[in-house]
């Protein structure tokens, strides 16, 4: 089972609190941006050359790719394999391009999409992190008010949930995974 939770970056943290290790995933992306201070190599992303990426883009070893802010951002299908064999649900934090990308596969997820409540919220999270220049932050504000628009498309997400209060989010985002998890727990009692 896999989990596609599209969000624009500065909504809030990626790890909701309380989900077990042993249920919740999330898979590592390779990307070619340069690593941010404290960021290491295999923890938060895989840091690779556009070069390499591209050579592994067009070997099919990927189930989705984006270019966002002159950076290529993707999941390996090895990335989501690792995560399935240790039977737990993978979750993928991509953007709208990805959604669509997905989409297009055999995959069956559950799109969901995580929001920042505003545009306004969503600038003064991302300025708070204080890890963009503001032609980047600029970029990503351009981004989030088309796929905000963009992500009431009928069909495109089971669930969007406003990140405007962090256990209202989380209790919502348990809501729609708990037959999930319950298989999961299920199968690893037995």
């Amino acid at each position: 089972m896999s989990l596609e939770a599209e969000g624009f970056h500065g909504q809030g943290p990626h790890e909701p609190p309380g989900l077990a290790q042993f249920i919740w995933n999330l898979r590592i992306e390779n990307t070619t941006r340069q690593p941010r201070v404290g960021e290491v190599n295999g923890k938060e992303y895989h840091f690779v050359t556009r070069d390499q990426m591209q050579k592994e883009i067009d070997a099919g070893e990927f189930i989705e790719h984006a270019e966002f802010s002159g950076n290529i951002y993707g999941t390996s299908k090895a990335a989501v394999q690792a995560v399935q064999a240790r039977n737990q649900i993978c979750v993928l934090d991509i953007d709208l391009q990805g959604v669509k990308s997905i989409k297009k596969t055999d995959l069956k997820p559950i799109y969901i999409s995580v929001q920042a409540p505003s545009i306004e919220v969503l600038e003064k999270r991302l300025r708070d992190r204080r890890t963009e220049s503001e032609e980047s932050l600029q970029k990503r504000l351009n981004t989030a008010r088309v796929d905000m628009e963009l992500s009431n498309e009928p069909g495109l997400f089971d669930l969007i949930i406003v990140n405007n209060d962090l256990q209202k989010a989380y209790s919502e985002l348990k809501e729609i995974l708990a037959e999930e998890i319950q298989k999961i727990q299920d199968s690893k009692n037995s």
